[in-house]
């Protein structure tokens, strides 16, 4: 991120955890209050604050009398934390299955299609962020608050191992048909497909990790 940009206050936190997800800070570089104070044309104060409550998600690590890094999630912590994650999700896809309306049918439909569409074509990057959109879809259906803001800070941690696996073109050709799985599930209002199916993705990711490390 060389370009300045100025954000408000309330947004350096999204603005710099977006910016580790993103790869734009990698792992274990420094994150100097000065530095980003001037390149988002906030108050160090407001740098400051940002980066405790991204320590206290497990993106930024403090360093005694050297300020502060980003983490580097290990690919066993990754594994973990996917791990954890099934419960969550699953209960997610369970209540969407339950919950959706048919608007939402319509949506999800829709980025299935256009799921398939990137990987045929090799567009993986724009695939990655079709993942983001079905899982914030999906979270934002099953209305469960607690279980929405528990795995955004899950998925914010694992996230850089996920981005790598995305961009293997072999397991993006598996991945998009366990994804459209989960979508047909919750689109035929099947909670216990749509659990089995969500289950069957997470083991899926669990293994590739293991596979890459």
């Amino acid at each position: 991120m060389g370009a300045r940009a100025t954000v408000a206050s309330d947004d350096v936190i999204q603005v710099i955890r977006q910016a580790i997800l993103d790869g734009d800070f990698a792992p274990r570089q420094r994150l100097i209050e000065t530095d980003l104070s001037s390149q988002f044309e906030v108050s160090r104060a407001a740098v400051r604050t940002a980066l405790m409550s991204l320590e206290n998600e497990g993106l930024v690590e403090r360093m005694p009398n050297r300020g502060a890094r980003v983490r580097a999630i290990s690919v066993t912590e990754a594994v973990e934390i996917v791990e954890v994650r099934i419960g969550l999700e699953v209960l997610v896809a369970r209540r969407a299955a339950e919950r959706i309306d048919d608007d939402r049918i319509g949506e999800l439909a829709a980025l299935r299609e256009d799921m398939r569409e990137a990987v045929a074509g090799g567009n993986l990057m724009r695939y990655a962020s079709l993942n983001q959109e079905m899982d914030a879809i999906l979270r934002d259906v099953a209305g469960h608050a607690l279980a929405k803001q528990l795995l955004e800070r899950l998925l914010a941690q694992a996230a850089r191992h996920q981005f790598r696996l995305a961009f293997d073109p072999h397991r993006a050709s598996a991945s998009v048909e366990e994804h459209a799985a989960i979508i047909d599930a919750v689109v035929a209002r099947d909670p216990d497909a749509a659990e089995a199916a969500t289950r069957s993705h997470l083991t899926r990711i669990i293994e590739a990790m293991r596979q890459s490390s």
